[in-house]
């Protein structure tokens, strides 16, 4: 999630996302849409025929949920969703036909955390014990959440330094977990007193071992797998904005980044953030303007578009995984899919 410092849009200034694929030089890239920082209706954008078999010609998002400040972190969880409010730092959730929850209060590890900050409780996903690990960006941690809410440390230091803020985060098939970490957590970023490393990396855990994989990116924020964990996407948040594909090596390094799509600045409020990966391998990357929907080529096939601000994450849910659960910043929205996405490695359900 990005915290609110980059240049707003002025008015009737639109941004061009540039998309290109994975072997191409973004040069060479063509236009693939405009995009404001919010719209007056939710809205698909529809840029390529191919995009009918993802999404029907008559399907548009539905708010579920609202009167949030900023809504990150989405999980599915069987039969209802979860989610943080970032800026409220609170953790709800809400069934379906149902009212947001509350589930747990000051959910980033902060009481109080810094006013108008991004200090809450981020990104979150099941273990294989059937407990739940979230992300702390105030307390700077990985914690694991039991049943009754209860939070104890699985991550919060590497070689005696703390980390940064971890944001996102998933496992990949051989039962890694992999987080990115910026500095969004810290009242004065790269340049708060209190950050200990020296850079804001992509980290796999595996064996009790944090290990720092890509380093060189100013501000990884979203990350996703395809379904075999042979490719991995990073988007970065400012000050350029882009989503990097790598291979994964069998020992989880990765390869040369390769850019897989570039937005061009000036930095809006509606940064890249969340990113998630279907089953047909189609990329689902929050941007200016709204969610784009990339080919595994690199091609925008187009784009999901609400009023808010920014739409800063995203996760399917349902029996089916193909309602697409949509944060758009103060309120929640859905969409009917039909493209499932990926099953995650670990479910509450195959826990019990």
């Amino acid at each position: 999630m990005k915290q609110f410092i980059g240049l707003a849009l002025l008015s009737g200034v639109a941004l061009v996302a540039v998309a290109c694929s994975p072997a191409s030089d973004s040069k060479d890239a063509k236009p693939a849409d405009a995009a404001g920082t919010a719209q007056a209706t939710t809205a698909v954008e529809r840029l390529d025929p191919a995009l009918d078999a993802i999404i029907k010609s008559d399907a548009v998002p539905v708010k579920i949920a609202s009167g949030f400040r900023f809504v990150e972190g989405p999980l599915w969880l069987s039969d209802r969703l979860r989610f943080s409010d970032l800026m409220d730092n609170k953790l709800f959730e809400l069934a379906d036909g149902g009212e947001p929850k509350l589930i747990m209060d000051k959910s980033g590890g902060l009481d109080p955390m810094a006013p108008d900050s991004f200090q809450g409780s981020n990104g979150t996903i099941v273990d294989k014990d059937g407990s739940i690990l979230m992300t702390q960006h105030g307390a700077r941690r990985i914690v694991r959440l039991d049943d009754k809410m209860n939070a104890t440390v699985v991550l919060d230091k590497v070689d005696g330094k703390r980390l940064n803020s971890p944001n996102d985060l998933t496992f990949t098939p051989d039962g890694a977990l992999w987080f990115t970490d910026p500095p969004y957590g810290l009242v004065g970023q790269d340049k708060d007193p209190a950050k200990d490393l020296k850079f804001n990396a992509v980290w796999r855990y595996a064996g009790g071992k944090a290990t720092p994989v890509i380093t060189d990116l100013p501000r990884p924020n979203g990350i996703g797998f395809s379904a075999d964990g042979k490719k991995l996407y990073i988007s970065n948040s400012e000050p350029e904005m882009f989503v990097n594909v790598y291979d994964v090596n069998a020992d989880g390094t990765v390869s040369k980044a390769r850019r897989f799509i570039t937005f061009p600045g000036p930095n809006p409020t509606d940064v890249p953030d969340g990113l998630k990966v279907d089953t047909a391998g189609n990329v689902w990357a929050s941007g200016p303007g709204g969610i784009r929907i990339i080919s595994a080529d690199g091609k925008v096939l187009g784009q999901i578009k609400t009023p808010d601000r920014a739409q800063a994450n995203m996760i399917w849910g349902g029996d089916d995984l193909k309602t697409l659960y949509i944060m758009g910043a103060g309120n929640v929205y859905k969409l009917r899919t039909e493209v499932a996405g990926q099953t995650p490695l670990y479910s509450k359900a195959a826990a019990k």
